[in-house]
Protein backbone atom coordinates (compact mmCIF):
# COMPACT_ATOMS: atom_id res chain seq x y z
CA UNK A 1 0.00 0.00 0.00
CA UNK A 2 2.88 2.27 1.04
CA UNK A 3 4.30 1.66 -2.17
CA UNK A 4 1.24 2.80 -4.18
CA UNK A 5 1.23 5.82 -2.29
CA UNK A 6 4.32 6.78 -3.25
CA UNK A 7 3.96 5.85 -6.90
CA UNK A 8 1.36 8.31 -6.78
CA UNK A 9 3.24 10.56 -5.44
CA UNK A 10 6.11 10.81 -7.87
CA UNK A 11 3.51 10.85 -10.66
CA UNK A 12 1.85 13.60 -9.13
CA UNK A 13 5.31 15.58 -8.63
CA UNK A 14 6.21 14.74 -12.03
CA UNK A 15 3.47 16.20 -13.33
CA UNK A 16 3.79 19.41 -11.58
CA UNK A 17 6.59 19.73 -12.81
CA UNK A 18 5.95 19.40 -16.29
CA UNK A 19 2.70 21.74 -15.56
CA UNK A 20 5.37 24.07 -14.10
CA UNK A 21 8.39 24.06 -16.89
CA UNK A 22 5.17 24.99 -19.63
CA UNK A 23 4.00 27.78 -17.49
CA UNK A 24 6.81 29.12 -17.34
CA UNK A 25 7.71 29.04 -20.70
CA UNK A 26 3.85 30.45 -21.72
CA UNK A 27 5.27 32.73 -19.46
CA UNK A 28 8.09 34.06 -21.10
CA UNK A 29 6.33 34.17 -24.74
CA UNK A 30 3.59 36.19 -23.36
CA UNK A 31 5.94 38.61 -21.69
CA UNK A 32 7.96 39.24 -24.98
CA UNK A 33 5.02 41.47 -26.25
CA UNK A 34 5.01 42.24 -30.18
CA UNK A 35 9.31 41.48 -29.98
CA UNK A 36 8.57 38.10 -29.96
CA UNK A 37 8.06 36.64 -33.62
CA UNK A 38 5.39 34.05 -32.14
CA UNK A 39 3.63 36.80 -30.90
CA UNK A 40 4.26 39.51 -33.05
CA UNK A 41 1.41 42.29 -33.62
CA UNK A 42 0.75 44.29 -36.11
CA UNK A 43 1.27 47.91 -35.02
CA UNK A 44 1.65 51.82 -36.78
CA UNK A 45 3.49 54.57 -35.74
CA UNK A 46 1.91 57.97 -35.09
CA UNK A 47 3.87 60.73 -35.07
CA UNK A 48 3.62 64.66 -34.69
CA UNK A 49 3.38 67.25 -37.26
CA UNK A 50 7.66 68.77 -37.94
CA UNK A 51 8.74 64.47 -37.57
CA UNK A 52 5.50 63.47 -39.91
CA UNK A 53 7.03 66.86 -42.12
CA UNK A 54 9.93 65.38 -42.18
CA UNK A 55 9.51 61.56 -42.95
CA UNK A 56 7.17 62.38 -45.59
CA UNK A 57 10.09 64.44 -47.17
CA UNK A 58 12.32 60.55 -47.46
CA UNK A 59 12.83 59.12 -50.23
CA UNK A 60 10.13 56.21 -51.27
CA UNK A 61 7.01 57.24 -48.70
CA UNK A 62 4.03 56.93 -50.31
CA UNK A 63 1.27 59.79 -48.81
CA UNK A 64 -2.29 58.76 -48.60
CA UNK A 65 -5.19 61.27 -47.52
CA UNK A 66 -7.55 58.80 -46.18
CA UNK A 67 -10.23 61.41 -46.17
CA UNK A 68 -13.68 61.75 -48.21
CA UNK A 69 -12.95 63.95 -51.64
CA UNK A 70 -14.58 66.89 -50.60
CA UNK A 71 -12.46 67.33 -47.73
CA UNK A 72 -9.30 66.44 -50.00
CA UNK A 73 -10.61 69.00 -52.59
CA UNK A 74 -11.03 71.83 -49.97
CA UNK A 75 -7.06 71.36 -49.30
CA UNK A 76 -4.43 68.40 -48.85
CA UNK A 77 -0.37 68.04 -47.99
CA UNK A 78 1.24 68.12 -51.59
CA UNK A 79 1.95 64.77 -53.01
CA UNK A 80 -1.14 62.83 -51.27
CA UNK A 81 -3.08 60.01 -53.03
CA UNK A 82 -6.84 60.14 -51.81
CA UNK A 83 -8.35 57.14 -50.70
CA UNK A 84 -11.19 56.87 -48.80
CA UNK A 85 -11.35 54.73 -45.16
CA UNK A 86 -15.19 54.84 -45.56
CA UNK A 87 -15.22 53.74 -48.35
CA UNK A 88 -16.29 49.66 -48.06
CA UNK A 89 -13.60 49.09 -50.53
CA UNK A 90 -10.83 50.85 -49.09
CA UNK A 91 -7.96 48.18 -48.37
CA UNK A 92 -8.54 46.73 -52.36
CA UNK A 93 -8.39 50.35 -53.30
CA UNK A 94 -5.10 51.43 -51.55
CA UNK A 95 -3.43 48.11 -52.57
CA UNK A 96 -4.39 49.18 -56.01
CA UNK A 97 -2.40 52.44 -55.80
CA UNK A 98 0.00 51.88 -52.96
CA UNK A 99 3.61 49.73 -52.89
CA UNK A 100 3.56 47.23 -50.41
CA UNK A 101 7.27 47.64 -50.17
CA UNK A 102 7.31 51.18 -49.83
CA UNK A 103 6.48 52.62 -46.19
CA UNK A 104 3.28 54.64 -46.28
CA UNK A 105 2.13 57.86 -44.16
CA UNK A 106 -1.44 58.42 -43.47
CA UNK A 107 -3.29 61.70 -42.47
CA UNK A 108 -7.02 62.70 -42.30
CA UNK A 109 -9.07 65.37 -40.26
CA UNK A 110 -8.00 64.69 -36.68
CA UNK A 111 -6.12 61.54 -37.21
CA UNK A 112 -8.79 59.27 -35.84
CA UNK A 113 -9.79 58.00 -39.38
CA UNK A 114 -6.28 57.66 -40.19
CA UNK A 115 -5.60 55.19 -37.27
CA UNK A 116 -8.61 53.30 -38.32
CA UNK A 117 -6.74 52.98 -42.15
CA UNK A 118 -3.45 52.53 -40.56
CA UNK A 119 -4.80 49.26 -38.82
CA UNK A 120 -6.52 47.96 -42.01
CA UNK A 121 -2.96 48.33 -43.99
CA UNK A 122 -1.00 47.21 -41.47
CA UNK A 123 -2.86 44.02 -41.40
CA UNK A 124 -2.11 43.59 -45.18
CA UNK A 125 1.90 43.80 -44.15
CA UNK A 126 2.48 47.46 -44.68
CA UNK A 127 4.47 49.72 -43.09
CA UNK A 128 2.73 52.36 -41.92
CA UNK A 129 2.74 56.01 -39.65
CA UNK A 130 0.10 57.99 -38.89
CA UNK A 131 0.02 61.89 -38.64
CA UNK A 132 -1.44 62.90 -35.33
CA UNK A 133 -4.00 65.17 -34.99
CA UNK A 134 -4.29 64.83 -38.88
CA UNK A 135 -4.74 67.81 -40.95
CA UNK A 136 -5.89 69.86 -38.01
CA UNK A 137 -2.64 69.83 -36.67
CA UNK A 138 -0.85 70.07 -39.84
CA UNK A 139 -3.18 73.46 -40.20
CA UNK A 140 -2.03 74.75 -36.60
CA UNK A 141 1.56 74.69 -37.06
CA UNK A 142 1.30 76.68 -40.02
CA UNK A 143 1.76 73.63 -42.78
CA UNK A 144 0.26 74.72 -46.07
CA UNK A 145 -1.88 72.57 -48.08
CA UNK A 146 -2.27 72.48 -51.96
CA UNK A 147 -6.15 72.38 -53.63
Amino acid sequence: MMAILLMMNIKILLLLAVVAVIAVSCAKIYSKGSKSPAMAVNTFTTIGVDEFQTYIATPGVQLLDVRGRDEFDEGHIAGAVLVDVNDTAFVDNAMAVLDPSRPVAVYCRSGRRSARAASLLVARGLTVTNLDGGVMAWQDAGKSLVK
